[in-house]
């Protein structure tokens, strides 16, 4: 009996100990206010339906690759600026010529001008790490990609781990868990290349053997398949525009709805204002684990692009192709990965 006490004693605890791990890593981007969405609630099945496995509380999904297809969801609405989020676990082992994408996106309205963020997780073969990049296209600018690519500083493949992308009328912050990794503030000069039309939510996981990995030189391999990435505790905060959208006249029109009631919350919540202590985890981030940026490839922008801050710290790593004259990172980043490795931490806390 007394046994039976205790280790319900002990289960009460460890409840506690989860429901306030889960509030402070909301609280710290200032989500304790908005709650993750149900799959029906938001969300709709994108293709590869049998590979698309909802739980059975509703509040998460998995999306499989395999021989036959890969798999997604989009948001059943489009919003006119907005904070998207989801915790994402990643397919472990050998996961090269594999995409898992989460981004926003019109270019099933918008064909010839559509407009995107994205973070797209590049995978690898086995024992080499998870890659990822941002990226931003406004008004259909496709040849004027603005690509970054890094490393992570943990396992992706391991644990959840959430990624946001915020889009407000006046900038774009991409973060992971509570590091911003990348601001884009809007100047006048970027004209119609910041998204500014209506966009929907979409995740995917799919084959991209021709480009994901070492450029192509390794593919899909299918018998570590099925690969599953999961995403759960999704998070859609925006204006919601969908009834305003006509694609009847083939004119990829929509009527204005105001939004600026929403846009006012986008531009003052926590997580559209980054802090002190995250500029210095942003700065140390991409000291340690941007391996390539557009903004210092002069080859293919002799003028970097007019939202580029050029950071002397930065542009003294990277040749004139956007890539680290090191091979992998600076010299002293290597050494400081050497004494930490038994301890690795977020960039916050480095």
């Amino acid at each position: 009996m007394r046994d039976s006490i205790y280790y319900l004693w002990i289960n009460n605890r460890l409840r506690v100990i989860i429901t306030m791990v889960v509030i402070v890593s909301w609280s710290v981007l200032g989500l304790e206010n908005i709650s993750p969405i149900f799959f029906d609630e938001g969300l709709s099945h994108l293709f590869g339906e049998g590979n698309l496995i909802r739980s059975p509380d509703d509040r998460s999904v998995r999306l499989l690759l395999d021989k036959y297809t890969g798999s997604g969801f989009i948001s059943s609405s489009m919003y006119n600026h907005g904070f998207f989020s989801s915790l994402i676990k990643l397919p472990g082992a050998y996961t090269a010529g594999i995409v898992v994408a989460f981004y926003t996106s019109n270019g099933d309205v918008f064909v010839k001008n559509h407009d995107e963020l994205d973070i797209e997780f590049l995978g690898n073969v086995e024992g080499k790490p998870w890659r990822f990049q941002t990226n931003m296209y406004g008004n259909g600018s496709t040849n004027r990609g603005r690509e970054e690519r890094y490393r992570l500083w943990f396992d992706p493949s391991k644990e959840f781990h959430r990624y946001s992308i915020l889009w407000n009328p006046t900038k774009i912050i991409f973060w992971v868990d509570d590091v911003p990794i990348r601001e884009v503030k809007r100047k006048e000069e970027m004209k119609g290349d910041y998204p500014q039309k209506p966009m929907s939510l979409y995740a995917t996981i799919w084959d991209a053997s021709s480009w994901a990995t070492s450029g192509g030189k390794f593919a899909v391999d299918y018998t570590f398949s099925p690969f599953v990435s999961e995403f759960k505790d999704i998070t859609l905060d925006g204006c919601n525009v969908s009834n305003s959208i006509s694609t009847v006249s083939g004119d990829n029109n929509y009527s204005y709805i105001n939004c600026s009631i929403s846009d006012q919350l986008l531009m003052t919540s926590d997580y559209s204002t980054i802090n002190p202590k995250q500029a210095a985890a942003m700065r140390r981030f991409r000291e340690r684990y941007m391996y390539y940026s557009y903004c210092y490839d002069t080859i293919r922008y002799v003028v970097p692009p007019p939202e580029c801050v050029i950071v002397k710290a930065e542009k003294d790593r990277f040749k004139d192709t956007g890539r680290l004259k090191f091979g992998g990172s600076h010299p002293k980043v290597h050494r400081a990965r050497r004494r930490r490795r038994k301890n690795r931490s977020m960039p916050a806390d480095q």
